[in-house]
């Protein structure tokens, strides 16, 4: 492709991804898909005898402006986002109620008094947050292929409504599990000593800094199809 070419081409991509946010591969995907169709479009309009400038402004033009361009490529980073966010807390919720108890089995205040009762109901408590999440994260994954398929007005709203609910029980998770954490050592000094509690309150900061990114990214580009 001749350098002039790139040049146009390379300036729509800029105008386009300027007006994009999402997941950083798929909006990657997305542009490159859309330089591969103006490349193929200026060079089928020169092949029919059109001049260079001239096959370059009417494949820039034909191929569509920003009032609509933006909103289809946005919505389908808006669901890539949302899938991201889903399969990466689907992963980690089932994965931390399948190991929690274990951070406590063999401790040397297992077998002391048991802890209060209130202190018992913050801990079912957060596994009862955690389903919730997984639920919604299940839902998610099932709402959003058939939102990016179809694009019905009607998937759009329940699949915003689930990542607005699955963000807010990843943050009523956050609460109670750093409550519980620091009821924990609050109660049980050697719980700071203690290595699986160490180890996991450890891979616990790593995965929810994991699902905070995953958050903010899907919420930024909500924010970005709505605005």
């Amino acid at each position: 492709m001749r350098v002039h070419d790139e040049a146009v081409v390379d300036r729509r991509l800029r105008e386009l991804s300027g007006r994009l946010y999402g997941p950083d591969r798929l909006k990657t995907d997305l542009l490159t898909e859309t330089r591969h169709a103006l490349e193929d479009a200026v060079e089928a309009y020169r092949e029919g005898g059109l001049p260079r400038a001239e096959a370059e402004r009417r494949a820039v033009a034909e191929f569509g402006s920003d009032r609509q361009l933006v909103p289809e490529f946005q919505a389908e980073l808006a669901t890539g986002a949302l899938r991201g966010l889903a399969l990466r807390t689907l992963l980690i919720s089932v994965v931390l109620i399948a190991a929690g108890d274990l951070t406590w089995q063999g401790s040397s205040w297992s077998g002391g008094p048991p802890p209060p009762a209130s202190y018992l109901l913050l801990s079912a408590g957060l596994d009862v947050i955690w389903g919730v999440v997984a639920a919604l994260a299940l839902a998610a994954l099932l709402v959003g292929p058939l939102t990016a398929r179809w694009g019905s007005p009607r998937l759009v709203r329940p699949a915003r409504l689930i990542g607005f609910g699955l963000t807010g029980a990843l943050a009523l998770g956050v609460v109670a599990g750093g409550a519980l954490f620091g009821w924990s050592v609050g109660l049980w000094d050697a719980a700071l000593t203690w290595p699986p509690m160490i180890i996991g309150a450890t891979v616990v900061s790593a995965a929810w800094f994991a699902l905070v990114r995953a958050a903010r990214c899907w919420v930024l580009a909500e924010r970005r199809l709505a605005g």
